[in-house]
């Protein structure tokens, strides 16, 4: 029997930020969305992609003849090397062995669920003392719906606890079958307004706020999380448009709040790895003051909200 296999670009040990307890995060490549303010641009792919640190390039050439796929060049009369982000990596490791200065590394890696089970399960201890379990993230881990559907399986045979962190862009089946392995939604409201929401993403939100209210009605828990960002999301109309739509249910028991998650700048630098142009402009940063007065908006709903920073 072939077993099924993932593309994760991660797996992160003693997490204590992503559902309760202390966890393993497994992080899944591929996402149909393209946030604005993403702070794992590697995981929007599905690709296999190569990370290229140029301030640690020397120029030597060393990784262009082994690479069988021809992705490493020198251009500039054989000056300086270039990645040709055209060409689909296969993820050989050649290039990133070859490398004097360690300036190359490769995201993404083929793994089976065996494999996954087994990483999770060497913290079983941690999650038995700390109510702790596994979460799936990404990228979008319902974009590889059967793979994390096979995971979770596993892990809930196990005595695994099972979270999901999405943005809910997923056809309502898939969300359903998805629905019946895992024990926490974490799932993301990027903005209200349809829009709006696919300007600061690439998607409309209509699918989106659909399956979240299907999971709110049939009893799933679900743990909102807002990223917020000054001058995109965090105006009062926002806030109030949020606080209709959860309001009726804030007395329900899977209803289990909301975090507003503020603006932070990890990750930027791994546009520049890529050969990628960052998206956000100006300076979005939110005071205190921004984010105490969205908490009182969202609370004058009824609704339980932390503010949460890492």
């Amino acid at each position: 029997m072939i077993e099924r296999k993932a593309i994760v670009f991660n797996i992160q040990k003693y997490n204590m930020y992503d559902g309760p307890g202390i966890r393993t995060l497994v992080f899944f490549k591929g996402c149909p969305l393209r946030c604005k303010w993403c702070s794992n641009p590697e995981s929007q792919s599905r690709r296999f992609e190569v990370l290229f640190k140029k301030d640690l390039c020397v120029h030597c050439g060393s990784c262009v003849p082994v690479c069988p796929v021809g992705i490493h060049s020198m251009t500039n009369a054989g000056s300086r090397h270039v990645v040709d982000r055209s060409k689909e990596c296969v993820n050989c490791g050649k290039c990133v062995h070859a490398c004097p200065q360690a300036a190359l590394a490769i995201v993404g890696e083929r793994k089976g669920i065996s494999e996954l089970l087994e990483a999770v399960e060497q913290d079983w201890m941690f999650y038995e003392n700390s109510g702790g379990g596994v979460t799936v993230g990404g990228g979008e881990p319902m974009a590889q719906h059967e793979a994390v559907a096979n995971l979770l399986l596993a892990c809930r045979h196990k005595g695994i606890n099972t979270a999901m962190e999405t943005a809910g862009y997923a056809k309502p089946e898939v969300v359903s079958a998805l629905a019946e392995v895992v024990d926490l939604f974490l799932f993301d409201i990027k903005h209200m307004d349809p829009e709006k929401h696919y300007e600061l993403t690439g998607v409309r939100n209509e699918l989106i706020l659909a399956n979240l209210q299907w999971l709110l009605e049939n009893g799933r828990n679900v743990h909102i999380r807002m990223p917020v960002l000054k001058g995109y999301n965090d105006d009062d109309a926002e806030m109030h448009a949020v606080g209709r739509f959860l309001a009726g249910h804030a007395e329900r028991k899977n209803f289990k709040g909301i975090d507003l998650l503020p603006y932070h700048k990890m990750g930027v630098s791994k546009y520049a790895q890529l050969d990628k142009e960052y998206p956000v402009t100006g300076n979005p940063v939110l005071e205190d003051d921004d984010l105490r007065r969205m908490e009182d908006i969202l609370k004058g709903y009824g609704l339980a909200v932390k503010v949460v920073k890492h």
